[in-house]
């Protein structure tokens, strides 16, 4: 057994911090008991780790992540820019980059195949807990068509790991599903909007309802969630009323309040994803500089209104394309759209962990839970950016195997 003892503990909840906690971890990875210091009886075989003056947190969470992608360019989209076999390479790097800054867990929104998580749970690479899109789905000429000028895309050689993606009509929109989920998708993802390009913006319609219907239903079917990406207009609204699981990006959303209503009712998650879009507004082609920049006050205001009517709002960076490993930054971004530090925090941990289906396992630092656990200098109530500062994570746990230790010097 191990403990982390003698820090603050902040579990995830939104409850207040705890001083002096100790939490004790099992030999099975999960938590046997976690309280104050002097509540907590430790084994005398225990192994202590003192934590004293740092901040103990559950393992963060990105809902919204792109590993496979490393620029916008078309061919670093379509995967021509190296060898597939050094561009494997790179992603498992960036895999065991990610954990170390502690994220242990990640769910990828789009092109990362099942091997990967294969290859995490067999022990051959380290990394975050995975969950996967596969491909997401989209019309012709819609974003995950690779003639897109968005850049979305499909490899040029087939992978039968990652289908086209690519469904017109409700048939062979389930069909597609079929299809991404005998890939091993863990989620179903599609665009239901377009963004940064003349012909499909933020508001511009993919699927009619019917499709976006038959999508939904089929994917629940199989169990499996939908993540929809949808900005604003016609595609968000049909989105919603067929009941997707979240929204990612949902810029407009609060212009829409009975929107808002109906996703707190179906227990509808929002990934704001500001990362991407503080991204693109001063980076991306001239269509999403326009768009990301008009969109940010009523961005910010949406989520504000979210948590007014009860959304659930969690971090996703959306960050394949530019910078991975400092997804961190997407919890300084919702503070800085106004909520508090806990709730940012809570957005990364807790409620991340439900978007994922995984509230039950992992997200609050409870007993019977994985040890996902991340141990900073410093309080990132005070200062959220440490989360930001590598230097600063001291110790990341996951499943109860300690990845890195700069405290005890193990």
């Amino acid at each position: 057994m191990l403990a982390l003892s003698g820090g603050t503990l902040i579990d995830g909840t939104g409850g207040p911090p705890l001083p002096s906690a100790t939490v004790l971890v099992n030999d099975d990875g999960r938590i046997k008991a976690v309280g104050p210091s002097a509540a907590v009886g430790l084994p005398p075989d225990c192994q202590i780790v003192d934590i004293t003056g740092h901040t103990l947190l559950p393992g963060l969470i990105d809902c919204h992540d792109h590993l496979t992608s490393f620029g916008y360019n078309l061919l670093g989209r379509w995967g021509l820019a190296e060898p597939r076999s050094a561009r494997v390479l790179r992603v498992a790097k960036v895999m065991e980059e990610t954990l170390l800054t502690g994220y242990t867990a990640i769910r990828d929104c789009g092109w990362l195949d099942v091997g990967y998580k294969q290859a995490l749970e067999q022990g051959l690479i380290p990394g975050p807990r995975l969950q996967l899109a596969t491909s997401p789905l989209s019309p012709t000429q819609g974003t995950q068509d690779r003639s897109s000028p968005s850049g979305h895309h499909q490899p040029i050689s087939p992978d039968p790991n990652l289908p086209r993606g690519i469904a017109d009509g409700p048939d062979d929109v389930r069909a597609m599903v079929r299809e991404v989920v005998r890939a091993g998708a863990d989620v179903i993802k599609f665009f239901n909007t377009g963004f940064g390009r003349e012909t499909q913006s933020g508001t511009t319609r993919s699927y009619n309802p019917e499709e976006v219907r038959a999508l939904v239903d089929e994917a629940h079917i199989h169990g499996k969630p939908v993540a929809c990406h949808a900005l604003g207009g016609p595609g968000l609204r049909t989105a919603i009323e067929a009941g997707v699981d979240s929204i990612e990006h949902g810029c407009l959303l609060g212009t829409e309040p009975d929107l808002l209503k109906m996703m707190a009712d179906n227990g509808a998650y929002l990934v704001p994803t500001f990362t991407v879009f503080t991204f693109h507004a001063t980076q991306g082609n001239p269509h999403a500089q326009t768009e990301a920049k008009g969109f940010r006050q009523q961005h910010i205001e949406t989520v504000q209104q979210a948590l007014s009517a009860g959304v659930r709002v969690v971090a996703g960076t959306d960050a394949g394309g530019w910078e991975h490993g400092n997804n961190a930054k997407e919890v300084e971004l919702l503070v800085e759209a106004g909520m508090t530090p806990m709730q940012a925090l809570v957005a990364a941990t807790g409620w991340a962990a439900g978007c994922l289906g995984l509230e039950d396992s992992i997200g609050t630092v409870e007993r019977g839970k994985f040890a996902d656990l991340v141990v900073v200098d410093g309080d990132p109530l005070a200062d959220i950016t440490i989360l930001q500062d590598k230097d600063r994570i001291r110790f990341v746990m996951k499943e109860g195997q300690v990845h890195l230790d700069r405290v005890s010097g193990g």
